[in-house]
């Protein structure tokens, strides 16, 4: 099954429609929520982030207002956390991924080609479409992404690093170094 392209998505109003109520069964408008993509929102060491004994910083923000998958999420997740544990062992870094994907993007398959998709399509009497994947709404101005570490300099190789994993969100990006006291 072929992924349809997030520009179909992101650049889009949020979806209406897609609640999925667990105690009041009328009020559903979706059967049934795909599952999460994004396996971990906290890697490596969490404790000390959580106790602020780390000395710097650098943030992905987000600048635009935009719908990301969970699957690009998961990806730049994945590739940022194994550069990472190469570059510094997981006792010296955090990372943080902030959004969580709570939108549920559903998708009116189309087939083409022939005649097969009269048969099998409905037009737009039945238009809902079925749940295929989720997303987070991301605000302009707000973190993806935090790394925090402790070594001042290994600053310009996480910003690089941070650059080549902000290339897999579907939004433009902005990297700040911060230093905490």
């Amino acid at each position: 099954m072929a992924i349809r392209k997030a520009a179909s998505y992101s650049k889009k109003q949020v979806t209406p429609f897609t609640r999925k109520s667990q105690k009041v069964k009328h009020l559903n408008y979706i059967k049934a929520v795909p599952n999460q993509k994004v396996t971990k929102f906290n890697m490596a060491n969490v404790s000390k982030r959580l106790n602020n004994e780390f000395k710097c910083s650098i943030t992905i923000y987000s600048l635009m207002r935009i719908q990301i998958r969970d699957m690009a999420l998961e990806a730049a997740r994945q590739s940022l956390n194994n550069k990472l544990t190469k570059l510094l062992t997981e006792e010296n870094y955090s990372l943080e991924c902030k959004p969580y994907p709570h939108q549920v993007i559903r998708e009116n398959k189309t087939f083409s080609g022939g005649s097969k998709g009269e048969r099998v399509q409905s037009g737009m009497a039945h238009s809902f479409g079925t749940t295929m994947y989720r997303s987070a709404v991301v605000q302009v101005g707000s973190p993806v992404f935090i790394i925090s570490f402790n070594d001042k300099k290994f600053t310009n190789q996480i910003r690089h690093l941070a650059k080549s994993a902000s290339a897999k969100l579907p939004c433009k990006t902005q990297i700040l170094f911060e230093e905490h006291k």
